[in-house]
């Protein structure tokens, strides 16, 4: 087999996150996606760092025999390497957005100044929303070589207040974005049109020796990341909800993993921080004025420039289920797919109502792994659940940064008749699936069902590519049945003939399948492999890949964010 790099799974990621960036510095995209392509990279890059950097950083405290034992990777050289990708990205990051997207969006007359650019004009207007509006909610913290040191929120933001004598406290102040929002529209500057749009950052900076009442030399941002893995030890012991929950309470209080700084800051307010903070040299990294890019989604837009973002584009009709009054006929005339975001999600809380209202309906199932936080699904389930349906729902309670919502609607459901289950101990379960169930007039049963790719969730319907099935074939809804009862512990293998099911059958199918394909093409048969994925990562399934490539199969993948693939010359 020919040689190939394989690449870790979290340099890997980084390479995803780069494509983000790729997005961000396309000319050929709208001035304010560029803007949002840049707020995807930001958001993406905190949630690494609270995820993925955490894990190696706990990874780096084992001892040397249990890391050579259990790993096959060395944490603190992959932590090097991720510093340096980082630093390298962030950079390119700043680049394009100071050298392009703020140089072209002046050049269409949006204007995002700072506070020695406003005129009188604005400069009066600022102070004015500053002291009705960002006062009241300014909170400002000392810093001193003693005593408590400030608790900082994580992904909070704050302005670090250089002493300014020897005996004084360097001072933490809060940006309550929360309150005021990241920015702030001003009035034209006198004689000059345009959009005016300013940081609330840049606000506070600006009124700071008027809040304070002293000369201020210096304000420099600075944002705090923290682990957000809940670490719910043993999870066989005693009730699993009740560790969430109680974990979920503690998770925005985790150990720092970055600590981002202007690199402006002085050097021994740097050095002062990070000792009153007790931070490691790999928790710190330089930054820019200003963190939480995330923010640009909000960023707003000026009047009459549709040219500015990209057009709307209203979901395409389904062929048959657009046109038809009966979703259940003409899911039992024939099998149907969905495709997001091309085609309308309403499709989907639109059968559950009507299953609500069918009589010969009696029960409905549903596998719920993130829902919307204004869910037309969950409204769906409670209107069946009103019109006397049964329904039972599992829960998985364990998606992480969707654990509170997941809870809170389970507990709503659960209030309103439903059957609820939550989470299996070491288990989280993935699967979207919904059963719909009945008897006709001659008493048999039978079942309709969703099997999909997404979340019963309308809101990254829009955004995520992914398929859903709608089918009444026995083949498949028996098997989708077995599942539930699986998970509702009726059953402790389902053993499905059609359905590969992890952890049961999956993996020892897909294999079968990738061998049957190396054994076509080594027998000059057409070999094919089509690949939708968000992630693979597990080494066994890569090396088989790479040797069905090595024998001539065709394969394609669509994958999210792969432990990429570097393949031989002789292999594009």
């Amino acid at each position: 087999m020919a040689t190939h790099q394989i690449i870790e799974r979290d340099t890997s990621w980084l390479y995803f996150n780069q494509r983000v960036l790729q997005e961000a510095a396309d000319s050929r995209v709208p001035l304010f996606e560029r803007l949002k392509f840049l707020a995807i990279y930001s958001a993406n890059l905190d949630e690494f760092y609270r995820v993925r950097v955490a894990s190696l950083r706990s990874f780096r405290k084992l001892s040397k025999d249990d890391r050579r034992e259990y790993l096959d990777f060395q944490p603190k050289q992959e932590l090097k390497i991720v510093r340096k990708m980082v630093r390298e990205q962030q950079a390119e990051f700043g680049r394009i957005f100071r050298e392009e997207v703020l140089v072209q969006l002046a050049q269409e007359g949006v204007y995002l100044i700072h506070g020695r650019e406003m005129d009188e004009t604005q400069r009066a207007f600022g102070r004015a929303f500053f002291d009705r509006e960002v006062a009241p909610h300014l909170e400002i913290l000392e810093l001193s070589d003693e005593g408590e040191v400030p608790f900082l929120e994580n992904r909070g933001l704050y302005l670090v207040v250089a002493r300014h004598e020897k005996s004084a406290a360097d001072l933490i102040v809060n940006i309550p974005t929360d309150k005021t929002g990241r920015f702030l529209r001003l009035p034209p500057a006198r004689g000059r049109a345009g959009h005016y749009v300013i940081f609330i950052d840049s606000l506070i900076r600006d009124n700071l020796k008027h809040r304070l009442g002293r000369p201020v030399d210096g304000a420099f941002s600075i944002k705090l990341s923290r682990d957000a893995e809940l670490y719910i030890d043993n999870e066989f012991d005693g009730d699993l909800m009740e560790k969430l929950k109680r974990s979920l309470e503690e998770r925005d209080k985790g150990l720092p993993t970055r600590f981002l700084y202007d690199s402006t800051m002085p050097k021994a307010l740097r050095k002062r921080i990070q000792k009153r903070f007790g931070l490691s040299k790999y928790d710190i990294i330089p930054g820019a004025k200003y963190h939480n890019f995330n923010d640009f989604f909000r960023f707003p837009l000026p009047e009459n420039r549709p040219d500015l973002v990209y057009a709307e584009l209203p979901p395409l009709p389904h062929p048959v289920l657009e046109n038809t009054v009966n979703l259940l006929a003409a899911i039992e005339r024939g099998d149907q797919l969905l495709s997001f975001p091309y085609q309308d999600y309403a499709y989907v809380p639109r059968l559950i109502r009507e299953a609500a209202d069918t009589p010969h309906v009696q029960a409905m199932k549903i596998s719920l792994y993130r829902v919307a936080e204004r869910s037309a699904v969950i409204d769906a389930l409670l209107y069946a659940l009103d019109k006397g349906k049964h329904v039972s729902v599992f829960v998985e309670a364990k998606a992480r940064f969707d654990e509170a919502s997941n809870l809170y609607w389970g507990e709503q459901l659960e209030k309103a008749g439903a059957e609820v289950r939550y989470s299996y101990p070491a288990v989280k379960v993935h699967s979207k699936l919904l059963l719909i169930s009945g008897t006709n007039n001659r008493g048999a049963l039978f079942h309709y069902c969703y099997i999909g790719t997404g979340n019963f969730n309308e809101k990254t319907a829009k955004l995520y590519c992914d398929h859903a099935l709608l089918t009444a074939d026995p083949r498949i809804t028996d098997d989708i049945a077995k599942v539930f009862e699986l998970l509702e512990g009726k059953l402790l293998l389902p053993n499905p003939k059609h359905l590969l099911v992890s952890p049961f059958n999956l993996e020892r199918r897909f294999r079968a399948m990738i061998e049957r394909e190396i054994e076509h093409a080594r027998a000059g048969r057409h070999a094919f492999l089509f690949l939708k994925m968000n992630s693979l990562e597990e080494k066994g399934m890569i090396d088989l890949l790479l040797r069905a490539a090595d024998a001539g199969v065709e394969i394609k993948m669509i994958v999210r964010g792969i432990c990429r693939l570097v393949p031989a010359a002789d292999h594009p």
